[in-house]
């Protein structure tokens, strides 16, 4: 501030030092003010004589209004992160006026035994770590177990990562749940058996039967391990597509060849073991939120991209053009536009038969579901109708009657296992196969992402057992580690048993939840089922036609398009041009070119967009409410109706400050110095009077971490304007036991600045600061 604007108060009244009001923020007396606030003479009581501000000039006019007590310069705040401190009684590590600036305020014995978790219950993310009265060192969890008795607290996470207990509890207490399980599976197996069939040989490229194997392993894994007790996991049309453009890689290289089934499903075995291996380390190093880092737009582009891939894949078989494709060559490791030429070029050789069974079984399928979704509703029982299983039946039985299979008609054939064991081992991780490692590492890595998300979306839809789907097992609360752990070993023993990938899928655990299941014993009867149908029932898959399986998962093609539609006119509702750029990018290049490409733009991009979020400083700078003197807002959002301080720049960071975010932290300073905003082209001469940052503010509220990369640039910016004359202040900075003041005295900053003093905690009591520290030059 200019010291003109003191010059007629040269001969004020003296006062005494700054006092302190019930807040504690202040010193309470003048052994606790630093010598800066001992040296500029005011009350006691924090106000400044009236005679000083009688003599003060009309730029000085924010001094005239220091007799309430705001918690971030407003009376009554609502602005952003000025919120003001609740009033309610202190909690624990929170301010006391009688210890003076910066100390901390700990509760007696008898407070915290007479009010019990109040005293302490609201800070239990302190960064100061409680103390057993021994001085050791305890967590919140251990402090709390020995507050309320219990015994052996380090069993605590042991027991929470132990879910087979809720097996015990049905088997003990919960024989009533018997009959919904048992449906539920039963309805499961009529549905998603013949779907695994499909997967494995029509997306996956691979034996029949690897695809049984999904649903033999995955879902017994899950039931003993995972956290939500009606989610049910199995084998996706996504994850097996993606297996099959691995063997199909392979088959490229000459690693493999087209009829080599046993190959094809070592291959799959590895990557599906690769994909457990993630996502349980994944689970293991408490990496539960991987499944944010993908967007939205990514998701939908991509899913409905793989939609589009599959429906087009499947229409070849649905129209018996296979015989012809091999003929072409190309066609089967093209993109989806080179099949949709293809198509269109060799419509006349469609088989009749063949198309009759596909699209005749696609109409009913697609007629029977929506007559579902109108029913349900009203009629809640047509959830039991296993409409596709009667399809796939009546075909087989149609087939073996009629001898379709002797007019061209293709059929699923022998289903057997290669090795004559039902269920044979193997480890995927053999040195012989490092070769099928290094090709499967990407497409494993999203395997397990997409699994992941979808898994996510299925458990947090389905909820535990409060959740909206009945009475299931009570208290069960989702843990996104833990499910990570729970399908990495689930994927991991498929793996070791060539099967496809296994998820939690959204629709099929809603089957299962409407259809009466409520625990995790509906999927191991899942689990027993797919086991009598591989010891039992394969030689009556024989006469299965392969369109009909074709025109099951056509069917799921289509579910992954039809939610694209009201995705876009969302985003073109609130014109999110970028989203919608962004999956018109990845939809295009996996038609147009492969999977590949769409795994990689897609990746790369939501991966920059999170690195470009997390390392953009967002700095403000704060302009002062017109007709107020307490209330300071961001005078980028809103350049003409706020009043600059003169002789001041304020400053709000509004984050944690690290070495991501730090970086251009200085010229973002710079820009704000020179020009008063940040969205200026550097290019531009300087518009901002250097006179106007004698006093630099900064409202660093938002700066909830600090680390060494974050306190050496601002060590540096500090130093910086210390060396051009200017004063530095720091308001509403966390508590002196909190990890940034730690790194603030560490680095030097608080003597740097001229000690404590500068450390205020309000944008308000900074500009008082920053016009005494001016009267005291003159």
């Amino acid at each position: 501030m200019s010291p003109a604007r003191f010059a007629d108060s040269q001969h004020s009244p003296s006062v005494h030092s700054i006092g302190v009001e019930d807040d504690g923020i202040r010193p309470g007396s003048s052994e606790h003010a630093s010598p800066l606030t001992q040296s500029t003479n005011m009350r006691v009581d924090g106000h400044m004589d009236e005679g000083a501000l009688q003599d003060v000039d009309a730029h000085s006019r924010l001094l005239q209004s220091y007799d309430h007590d705001p918690g971030c310069g407003s009376k009554v705040c609502s602005h952003g992160t000025f919120s003001p401190r609740p009033a309610m009684r202190r909690s624990y590590m929170s301010f006391d006026s009688q210890n003076g600036f910066r100390r901390s305020y700990r509760p007696s014995i008898g407070q915290v035994v007479g009010g019990g978790l109040e005293s302490l219950g609201q800070n239990t993310g302190d960064s100061t770590p409680l103390g057993d009265g021994k001085g050791k060192r305890m967590s919140t969890t251990q402090w709390l177990a020995r507050r309320h008795g219990v015994k052996n607290p380090r069993t605590i996470r042991n027991r929470e990562n132990i879910e087979g207990r809720r097996l015990m509890e049905y088997l003990t207490n919960r024989w009533s749940y018997l009959q919904g399980d048992l449906i539920a599976a039963l309805t499961m197996a009529s549905f998603y058996i013949p779907m695994s069939l499909s997967y494995a040989s029509n997306l996956g490229h691979l034996p029949p039967i690897n695809g049984l194997y999904s649903f033999v392993f995955s879902p017994l894994v899950y039931a003993l391990l995972g956290t939500c007790p009606q989610m049910v996991v199995g084998p996706e049309a996504a994850g097996s597509l993606l297996v099959g453009t691995v063997v199909r890689s392979s088959v490229d290289k000459g690693h493999s060849g087209d009829l080599d089934d046993y190959t094809n499903a070592r291959i799959a075995g590895v990557v599906t073991g690769m994909a457990g291996a993630v996502i349980f380390i994944a689970g293991l190093t408490r990496l539960g939120f991987l499944d944010n880092v993908l967007s939205r737009p990514f998701l939908r582009g991509f899913i409905s991209a793989i939609g589009f891939v599959i429906f087009m894949d499947q229409l070849i078989p649905e129209m018996g053009l296979v015989q012809r494709a091999n003929e072409v060559g190309s066609v089967n490791h093209g993109s989806s536009v080179d099949k949709l030429v293809f198509l269109l070029e060799n419509v006349g050789y469609a088989h009749r038969l063949t198309c009759g069974v596909a699209f005749g079984s696609f109409a009913i399928i697609m007629v029977c579901r929506e007559l579902k979704k109108r029913l349900q509703p009203r009629y809640p029982a047509v959830a039991y109708v296993p409409d596709r299983f009667i399809v796939v039946a009546l075909s087989a039985v149609l087939t073996w009657g009629f001898g379709w299979d002797q007019q061209g008609l293709r059929i699923l054939g022998n289903v057997q296992s290669n090795t004559g064991s039902p269920f044979p081992f193997h480890w995927p991780f053999l040195p012989s196969y490092m070769n099928h490692v290094r090709e499967a590492m990407s497409t494993s890595f999203l395997i397990a992402l997409l699994g992941f998300f979808e898994s996510s979306v299925a458990a947090k839809s389905i909820g535990g057992g409060e959740g909206k789907h009945g009475d299931g097992v009570q208290g069960m609360s989702l843990s996104a580690n833990r499910e990570l752990i729970a399908l990495g070993v689930a994927n991991l023993v498929g793996g070791c048993f060539m099967a496809l990938p296994a998820f939690g899928g959204y629709g099929r655990s809603k089957v299962n939840a409407s259809t009466g299941g409520k625990t995790p014993m509906s999927s191991v009867f899942l689990s027993l089922i797919t086991v009598i149908c591989v010891l039992f029932l394969l030689p009556y898959f024989y006469y299965i036609p392969r369109s009909v399986l074709s025109a099951m998962i056509s069917v799921v093609a289509y579910s992954l398009i039809e939610e694209a539609p009201h995705d876009i006119a969302f985003f073109i509702h609130i014109r999110g041009f970028s989203e919608l750029t962004l999956m018109t990018l990845i939809f295009a290049a996996t038609i147009f070119y492969s999977l590949s490409l769409g795994i990689a733009l897609g990746v790369g991009l939501s991966l920059l967009s999170v690195i470009r979020h997390a390392t953009k400083p967002r700095i403000q700078i704060l302009g002062k409410v017109p007709g107020t003197t307490d209330q300071f807002e961001n005078a980028e959002a809103n350049p003409h109706s706020l009043e600059f301080i003169e002789g001041c720049l304020i400053v709000k960071i509004p984050e944690p400050l690290t070495f991501a975010n730090t970086g251009d932290l200085k010229n973002r300073l710079r820009r704000l110095e020179l020009y008063g905003t940040t969205a200026v082209h550097p290019a531009l001469p300087r518009v901002r009077a250097p006179e106007h940052n004698q006093n630099i503010i900064f409202d660093v509220h938002g700066v909830t971490g600090l680390d060494g990369s974050g306190t050496q640039v601002l060590t540096e910016i500090v130093d910086s304007y210390i060396s051009r004359g200017a004063r530095v202040f720091f308001c509403r900075v966390p508590s002196e036991t909190s990890q940034v003041y730690g790194m603030f005295q560490r680095s030097g900053i608080v003597d740097k600045v001229g000690g404590p003093g500068h450390f205020v905690k309000s944008v308000e009591e900074a500009l008082r600061m920053a016009d005494l520290e001016d009267f005291s030059d003159l």
